[in-house]
């Protein structure tokens, strides 16, 4: 009966209350009512940052409350329509109510409920006043009650209504305190940190991890209004906070405590979490643009699209399922709230940032600019101080400035920005000859993401990174800045010259095939994709064959049981047989077969595409040799016939290609007994 939220399951400040069922019967609707005054009474102990006598005012009207229904339960046995008519509209208020005084409790989110404390008040007195209306005309006359039950709904109507539920004078002066300091990051000066510490006082921000919680919250919501144009200001005043509350944690919290370990180094950037073991990457993805979804929507056929990709695709006069090209029996576009969090998640646990829909509203300057004025000032303001702790700081302190700009830089182009342009990167490849392995980490994890940024990929190689972050592949104090170097040298090989540089050291590419034999999932992946993008040279191209990788990669085909690897690792496999040497040096390790079983078995769109390129320059360079082999095999053709229908336009034209070599060969030697006569099959198929 009680509907709980999760805290994730609706917008923030919203209160999506619904009505019980008409054929609800009275017992469970008066239990249900008692359960949710419980809820409500059960966050009295909790810390309340703002709006604190309006919530203790509350909780007095609640309790009384609760007396009269428990009165009602204990006393009333048939209940008229009109008394569950009024007990219904209570039910609905009281969700309200509940849900209020969740975001009001809500960590994370006081800077926020500061901000909106009179919006909050208001509701406040919108919601218990809406409570009194409704005892007001509750039809007493009609039910057993005793008189002292009577008297209490008087009293709780009279209090309420003399209740002023305004802000508390706290709160405002602590919002002018905030609105001041605003103002001196949009001037370029430093506040006071006195007058920051009495704000943070205020909201019970006392360590590094609780503001951390407040910047990645304000980043949430911030992330949900951005394709609504109407909010400007709220979207400036978001940006404005989140500036507010990085600059407090950099520079007034000297000490972080480790709810996210990244400072003693026990915490894994590039890990995925727990819940993405058994999730295909590929599945968060749009079957249409083959992008990161945004805003995922279910068809009535059962399959999820992002939103623009599908309008666009039902615009053009298209009435089927793009995927299975079903008819459709309506063109309602059904939220699919869990794979849009899933997706959050996931972008949230690889630094990787939330995709931004690519409707008429989108605006890349959320993260190519700061926000707001103030943002801008402080952000910049924390930047000076950053680098005058990475160049005149203790030890400690270095180790701290590195990872602050390392948790800086995770998710804001904005913030890569600000900081590679005001030369930070020549500091932090200093650090990565530290023999402390923590700041070496912070060091080289802070660097990784600036390889993200244009810019800083050019600044990197200017001052001789390239030679650095190699020496953190190979000698690495510790196993995760090994990981983290070889992310680095992927975004840097982006870039095509670099890509020749980075394989004309010595070092680059063994130290690379190293970290693929570790057992370390995280190492193999990010070994893989720094290969797969060095492999593009063509100079590289012997020089990645002589490290003996390919063998490693073929293992990975029948060993592994992550799928991305598996993707990694055709991909590679794909751009090396291109050149014949590549095949040879697949054919003699037995990749033939082991292809063809990718090919059946992956699930992965993109591990599918890369098995039919490679097949197709198997087949090319191997030439009748390896055609004769394929003929033979009978679950081929299926996977083929497959890729024809449902692969990308890319894997499709490949596909065709391949099919084609494979009905001229067997057309030609049909009198051969030896060959297995798969492609009769073929008649069994309908191509789309």
């Amino acid at each position: 009966m009680i509907h709980r939220s999760s805290g994730s399951d609706r917008r923030f400040l919203t209160y999506p209350a619904i009505h019980p069922c008409v054929s609800v019967s009275p017992l469970t609707l008066l239990n249900s009512l008692i359960d949710l005054g419980g809820d409500i009474c059960g966050y009295k102990p909790k810390f309340f940052a703002v709006n604190k006598r309006n919530a203790r005012e509350t909780f007095r009207q609640i309790a009384n409350l609760l007396l009269f229904l428990q009165e009602i339960r204990d006393t009333a046995s048939d209940l008229p329509d009109p008394v569950i008519l009024s007990l219904s509209e209570l039910h609905l208020a009281l969700q309200k109510i509940r849900y209020l005084l969740e975001d009001c409790t809500r960590d994370g989110a006081r800077a926020w409920m500061l901000v909106n404390s009179d919006r909050v008040a208001n509701q406040f007195r919108i919601l218990i006043r809406g409570l009194a209306t409704g005892l007001d005309v509750f039809p007493l006359s009609t039910i057993n009650l005793s008189n002292e039950a009577k008297d209490l709904v008087e009293l709780i109507i009279r209090q309420i209504r003399k209740a002023a539920f305004e802000p508390d004078p706290e709160d405002r002066e602590a919002m002018k305190d905030l609105m001041r300091i605003l103002n001196h990051f949009e001037e370029g000066n430093a506040p006071d940190p006195i007058k920051i510490r009495r704000i943070l006082d205020h909201l019970g921000i006392r360590k590094w991890s609780s503001c951390n919680k407040e910047v990645k919250f304000l980043d949430s919501e911030l992330g949900t209004e951005f394709c609504n144009g109407e909010k400007r200001r709220e979207l400036e005043l978001l940006s404005s906070l989140i500036g507010f509350m990085s600059y407090c944690r950099c520079v007034i919290f000297d000490t972080v405590d480790f709810e996210s370990q990244h400072l003693n180094g026990q915490y894994n950037s590039s890990s995925t979490g727990e819940g993405f073991k058994g999730i295909n990457v590929d599945d968060l993805k749009c079957p249409i643009s083959l992008e990161m979804m945004s805003d995922p929507v279910t068809l009535s056929s059962g399959h999820t699209y992002d939103r623009c990709s599908i309008l666009k695709w039902l615009r053009s006069g298209n009435a089927t399922c793009p995927k299975t090209g079903e008819k459709l029996i309506n063109t309602e576009l059904v939220p699919n709230l869990v794979l849009k969090r899933m997706i959050q998640q996931y972008c949230a646990e690889n630094g990787t940032p939330v995709a931004v829909s690519r409707g008429k509203n989108r605006d890349i300057s959320r993260s190519a600019m700061a926000g707001s004025l103030a943002e801008e000032g402080a952000v910049k303001i924390l930047t000076a101080f950053l680098i005058n702790k990475l160049v005149n700081g203790s030890d400690a302190e270095m180790n701290k400035a590195a990872f602050e700009i390392r948790v800086l830089t995770k998710s804001s182009i904005f913030n890569r920005s600000c900081l590679v342009e005001s030369g930070t990167v020549p500091h932090l490849l200093k650090l990565l000859l530290s023999k402390d392995s923590n700041t070496q980490e912070n060091s080289i994890a802070a660097l990784l993401n600036l390889s993200k940024h244009s810019k800083g990929k050019g600044v990197i190689v200017e001052n001789g990174g390239l030679d650095s972050i190699i020496h953190v592949l190979r000698t690495g104090l510790k196993l995760e800045a090994q990981q983290q170097a070889a992310a680095a040298l992927f975004y840097l090989a982006s870039v095509e010259k670099n890509r020749a540089l980075i394989g004309e050291n010595p070092e680059a590419i063994p130290g690379l095939v190293k970290l693929v034999k570790n057992e370390n999932h995280c190492c193999k992946r990010n070994a893989l994709v720094a290969i797969s993008g060095l492999v593009i040279h063509p100079g590289n191209h012997w020089r990645i064959l002589a490290s003996g990788v390919v063998p490693l990669l073929l293992n990975l085909l029948t060993n592994s049981e992550r799928g991305d690897l598996v993707t990694n690792s055709v991909a590679i496999l794909a751009t090396l047989a291109e050149k014949i040497d590549g095949t040879v040096a697949i054919l003699r390790r037995g990749g033939l077969r082991l292809l063809v079983e990718t090919l059946n078995t992956t699930t992965s769109e993109t591990a599918k595409e890369h098995c039919v390129s490679m097949l197709l320059a198997l087949c090319v360079n191997g030439g009748r040799d390896v055609v004769a082999r394929l003929v033979k095999n009978p679950s081929l053709m299926r996977s083929l016939y497959s890729q024809l229908s449902e692969g990308t336009s890319r894997a499709s034209k490949k596909a065709g290609a391949i099919i084609k070599i494979l009905h001229q060969f067997y057309e030609n030697n049909s009198p051969s007994a030896s060959v297995t006569p798969v492609l009769q099959q073929e008649r069994f198929v309908h191509v789309w």
